[in-house]
């Protein structure tokens, strides 16, 4: 009879389950994550093609953060206690309309910073994840972790309720200072309700749904590119939009390459590791989207809309592809023995930043892209054992995953 209770309790899942995929409810989550990331990275885009990329920047991190720092919290959590019952799936439900809220007033933020309607769907994300942690602390193993947790949301929404409406009219210098303060406050709460105990989030599940946010990440340069291609319907097609977007094809593509290697992104459960690999994802995210924005930004440019010059979006290409290869290297590829190889993102990290002093082209940073998967990842004999290894089915050398 416990099946048709409407209230399941959440008790925790087991950390080294097998085939634990993402479910339907995560999948449907970053449905609303696409729409949101979308919405911040069309202000940014619209900001660097009329030049004004730097003054709308802040912006864009404090609404690319809050997206990213919902999303979070609930893959965390949904990693450690989802139980998919319906009390659960209202209350994911409930986050859902709030981060949705909160990303529909995406472009007027852009321009106003009036965070009148943000703030109420920032409420609302908060309250369902902290009610979602108020019944995970049914489970007296981790009672204490769980209700550090909900503690620590509140805490923080008062916060930033007193921030919003405490900084009505004070200087920009300000604003985003105290912003800043408030998002540490934030992401201390993990840090202090870990302490303890910790969550038992299942570890590959993690890097599947990391790898997932990814994707919705590279889709805002998929976006861009799509918008070039679109240049040839029409009597008469535009080629410079064209070819932007195949200089734009092959850096997603690479980008996607390199992030997606064989390598486990989180080889072990260690904290500080657990810690830096997680948080230091939002440099990763942010920069792929970036660089979305300044694909669609130079597309603008060969159609002859907007003020930017190429001088101008080569620092929105460079940069932010320089983050994601060093962003990369530090919560991954520290982890292995590279050799040689180990050297080829934050070298063409260097490039990438060399390239944007130039004012180079979408070309130049999609030869740098490529450069940087052909030395990061050679072809070698090593490759070939250990595909012979895994068809075969036997162990692969340590720090490979089958």
């Amino acid at each position: 009879m416990s099946r048709f209770l409407p209230i399941l309790p959440l008790p925790a899942r087991n950390p080294d389950e097998s085939h634990r995929a993402s479910t339907q409810l995560e999948l449907f989550f970053d449905l609303v994550s696409v729409i949101a990331i979308a919405s911040a990275t069309a202000g940014l885009h619209h900001a660097i093609s009329e030049g004004h990329g730097l003054e709308k920047l802040p912006i864009f991190i404090f609404l690319f953060t809050g997206i990213w720092w919902a999303w979070m919290n609930f893959t965390w959590f949904a990693s450690a206690f989802d139980n998919d019952g319906p009390v659960y799936r209202l209350l994911v439900m409930l986050i859902m309309c709030g981060e949705l809220l909160f990303a529909g007033g995406a472009g007027h933020i852009f321009e106003s910073q009036d965070f009148s309607w943000g703030i109420l769907g920032w409420c609302i994300m908060r309250i369902g994840m902290a009610a979602l942690w108020l019944r995970a602390s049914a489970n007296p193993q981790y009672r204490l972790t769980t209700l550090r947790y909900a503690g620590g949301i509140l805490l923080a929404q008062i916060c930033w309720i007193v921030y919003y409406f405490g900084t009505r009219s004070v200087s920009a210098e300000l604003f985003y200072g105290l912003a800043v303060l408030c998002f540490l406050i934030e992401f201390s709460v993990p840090v202090f309700a870990e302490r303890a105990k910790g969550t038992p989030f299942h570890r590959h599940h993690m890097i599947e749904r990391y790898g997932l946010l990814t994707i919705i990440s590279l889709g805002e340069i998929m976006l861009a590119i799509s918008l070039g291609f679109g240049q040839l319907y029409g009597e008469h097609p535009g080629w410079a939009p064209v070819s932007t977007a195949i200089s734009a094809l092959l850096i997603v593509f690479s980008l996607f390459w390199l992030y997606f290697e064989e390598r486990e992104h989180l080889p072990k459960r260690e904290f500080t590791t657990v810690f830096i690999w997680g948080y230091g994802h939002l440099f990763i995210f942010g920069s792929l989207a970036m660089i979305g924005a300044a694909i669609a930004a130079e597309l603008d440019l060969a159609e002859h809309h907007g003020h930017a010059t190429q001088a101008d979006i080569a620092w929105w290409l460079g940069v932010p592809m320089a983050l994601f290869f060093l962003t990369l290297c530090i919560v991954r590829d520290r982890h292995f023995q590279l050799g040689i190889c180990g050297y080829a993102l934050p070298v063409m990290a260097v490039v990438a930043l060399a390239a944007s002093a130039l004012g180079l082209s979408s070309w130049s940073f999609a030869l740098i892209a490529v450069v940087a998967v052909i030395w990061r990842l050679p072809v070698r004999e090593q490759a070939v054992q250990e595909v012979r290894l895994r068809i075969e089915g036997a162990p692969l050398p340590s720090g490979r995953v089958i």
